[in-house]
């Protein structure tokens, strides 16, 4: 590994992490959701796989999506935006060079960290049933490839591991610490089923850990404030943002179909004015919420 060129976005994401604040990391699967999360005043970015596969497929997360294409929307997405970008990278997408490739990869569309799983291939949303885990050896030697295919060792690794649904909670745990010694920076225990279940994963581990919070899925809904109490130093919401423009879309286009007009939606779109004001605007992180109305009417 070589840590002479350096990783900014890395680097301010690990001051993130061991700074005084829970990192809240909305879901982005393209450029512009990404300038929206940044646009709101988030610190950082989450890439998620299962929002790229819903967006360009309309397919659930089983493994469809490429590397390449999730490169692709990665670097489209850091040339986007300013605050650092947390990018799904699945199970490295193959064998040992496969994730050695990977890494390089994400590393040079810019992301600020790599979340790679213990799943076997093809993996599965975790929050799905019907998942498989790679024996314990083998998630290591995976994290201990990307550790060493790192061009930066800004260059965040983050540790996933589904383990929960398909061989027990005491074994997610124990895979969870397995994985901290292999060096893993940050460890994520995906689809914990309670709260009690989530507050054990920050006793269980020494390294910084992650939450996941997904709207109906399997681990309850748990506010920030909460999280970080627990001792949680990151937490992401992937498809928040996904299921809001699904479920406004629906409505929407229902209420044209029967009225024949948009009219009564003005006041929950942004506008012509509003839209070409975030798209020109060169964000920088911390700036104010972007305002749903007002500006320029066009067409």
């Amino acid at each position: 590994m070589s840590s002479g060129n350096g990783n900014p976005a890395g680097r301010r994401l690990r001051e993130l992490l061991f700074g005084r604040h829970i990192v809240v990391a909305p879901g982005a699967y393209d450029a512009l959701t990404a300038r929206l999360v940044e646009a709101a005043g988030f610190p950082a970015v989450y890439l998620t796989g299962a929002g790229v596969s819903y967006s360009m497929l309309a397919r659930r997360d089983v493994g469809l999506v490429t590397m390449t294409e999730m490169v692709q929307r990665l670097a489209w997405i850091t040339d986007a935006v300013s605050v650092p970008v947390i990018a799904d990278a699945d199970t490295g997408y193959g064998g040992p060079e496969n994730v050695r490739r990977t890494v390089r990869a994400y590393e040079r569309a810019g992301a600020a960290a790599l979340q790679i799983e213990d799943q076997d291939f093809p993996k599965r949303c975790g929050h799905l049933e019907g998942k498989r885990v790679v024996p314990v050896e083998e998630m290591v030697a995976r994290l201990q490839i990307a550790l060493e295919a790192r061009q930066s060792a800004d260059t965040v690794i983050i540790a996933r591991t589904d383990a929960r649904s398909v061989e027990g909670w005491d074994a997610a745990l124990e895979r969870a610490a397995r994985y901290a010694e292999a060096g893993a920076d940050v460890i994520f225990v995906e689809a914990p089923l309670s709260e009690e279940e989530l507050a054990e994963i920050p006793r269980a581990v020494s390294k910084p850990v992650m939450a996941n919070m997904v709207e109906g899925g399997k681990t309850p809904l748990v506010s920030t404030a909460r999280l970080a109490e627990m001792g949680f130093r990151l937490v992401i919401y992937p498809n928040s943002l996904t299921r809001l423009l699904v479920g406004s879309g629906q409505r929407m286009l229902a209420d044209l179909r029967e009225q024949g007009t948009t009219a009564g939606w003005r006041d929950r779109m942004a506008d012509f004015g509003t839209l070409n004001r975030l798209l020109e605007q060169p964000w920088e992180a911390h700036t104010p919420q972007v305002g749903l109305t007002g500006g320029t009417q066009g067409a």
